[in-house]
């Protein structure tokens, strides 16, 4: 047994990205597919902080507002917010709302731009080497493993936030850095069958 739905259109997914029309385009469009870039991974490690303990949905569906209120994610523009930003931020209820995580978002900001190769290079350092086989089932797939646990040390030692193991494993997840799509999704060819083609 799989943890896969067939969908309307006929296609297999694993079964969390069939559960609303938002998943479902999200499932098939983005997470999992490689990204690359500093603001563009900037802004998906600013969404998991947001996202630590509320429903990945939530954030989501807020994804356009949040866009709009930190200027579509470019750091060097975040980098330079202040207090006057924070308030606004703060007074903003298209967003999630949480002075800590606000604050974070813009003090990780700056932590980006005193990296020497850029966020994209360390956070893609991270990545391990695919699998051989496919997760068969949402049991075989992790919170953490250990590159995502070297990856939120390194983060943290350079002055980022709300960046921990499983924070930074979902980031992994959601950018390609490691494809947790399970065996039979209609995005995945199995490794092994792969080969065998």
């Amino acid at each position: 047994m799989t943890d896969l739905v067939t969908g309307p259109d006929g296609l297999p997914r694993c079964a969390w990205g069939a559960s609303t029309p938002d998943y479902a385009v999200y499932h098939d469009r983005e997470w999992g597919r490689p990204l690359r870039g500093d603001d563009a991974l900037y802004e998906r490690l600013t969404l998991e902080a947001f996202q630590s303990g509320l429903s990945w949905l939530t954030i989501l569906r807020k994804r356009p507002a949040f866009r709009l209120a930190f200027d579509e994610f470019r750091i060097e523009k975040v980098a330079g917010y202040g207090e006057a930003d924070v308030t606004r931020l703060l007074a903003d209820a298209g967003i999630v709302r949480n002075r800590a995580k606000i604050e974070a978002a813009i003090a990780n900001a700056r932590a980006a731009l005193d990296l020497p190769d850029g966020l994209s290079a360390l956070l893609w350092s991270y990545a391990p080497a695919p699998r051989s086989t496919r997760p068969r089932s949402y049991a075989e797939v992790p919170a953490l493993t250990p590159e995502s646990t070297a990856m939120a040390k390194a983060l943290k030692k350079s002055g980022f936030r709300f960046v921990g193991p499983t924070t930074a494993y979902a980031l992994m997840q959601a950018t390609g850095m490691v494809d947790d799509h399970l065996a039979g999704c209609h995005l995945t060819v199995d490794p092994a069958d792969a080969a065998r083609a």
